[in-house]
């Protein structure tokens, strides 16, 4: 089997990723590689705390890959711990890493060129599946996601805290791409079956930064603690 990393950016998208990959039976899953700002101790993107990133790699049973990003932080700076990553990761015999991509040729050809040369092979597990469709699958199977992250250019801000539901999918113009692949929003998964168990979360505040809305999640009090995934 093929040995690889998942790119985690802790919302649907990657974790079901990370799904299709343990279904295929041709994968083996050495981690979640996710980069987080040093600055808010938080995904990058979807400001998903992390305590509630170790809850999720511990309830998928992975080790978590921790790529510290300063704050601000050049594309220099990214793709410099990025090519560290991955000269670490084939130092550890993986061969590939997935990311959750669906249609934007730009994105996967930047992803390719950046892990050209780098050893591992970049993997798109979702690649061309219909959105409207897969979003309704992920549901049907059981993935929970709250939404943390909006673009108030694309979505009303009003959608950043709520879970993605059948109801709430209702209410999306036919602009709004359902598994916003276009940035509309971001999610953190907190249920589904690529996880043990559901990882118990409550909403925080919200707050407006850098022209985008932020839904804070956190760990329920009892949860806190309960995590137990390594960090690398």
């Amino acid at each position: 089997m093929t040995k690889v990393l998942v790119s985690w950016s802790s919302g649907k998208d990657s974790a079901w990723a990370l799904h299709q990959l343990r279904q295929s039976g041709e994968y083996e899953i050495a981690g979640l590689l996710t980069t987080v700002n040093t600055a808010f101790d938080r995904v990058a993107m979807h400001g998903t705390r992390r305590e509630v990133l170790e809850a999720q790699a511990a309830a998928a049973g992975l080790p978590l890959w921790i790529v510290p990003l300063p704050w601000p932080c050049s594309n220099p700076e990214y793709e410099g711990a990025m090519r560290a990553a991955c000269e670490r990761a084939t130092g550890e015999g993986i061969e590939a890493i997935a990311f959750g991509d669906l249609f934007l040729e730009d994105v996967r050809r930047y992803r390719e060129e950046r892990l050209a040369g780098t050893g591992p092979q970049p993997v798109f597990p979702l690649w061309g599946m219909n959105t409207a469709e897969l979003v309704r699958t992920m549901l049907r199977e059981g993935v929970k996601a709250r939404i943390v992250c909006v673009d108030p250019k694309r979505l009303p801000k009003e959608f950043a805290g709520r879970d993605l539901d059948e109801s709430l999918l209702e209410e999306f113009s036919s602009e709004i791409n359902p598994c916003a692949e276009n940035g509309e929003f971001h999610t953190c998964a907190y249920a589904g079956p690529m996880f043990r168990q559901e990882i118990p979360i409550e909403s925080g505040e919200v707050v407006e930064r850098d022209g985008f809305v932020f839904a804070d999640v956190k760990l329920a009090p009892d949860a806190v603690g309960a995590s137990g995934a390594s960090s690398r």
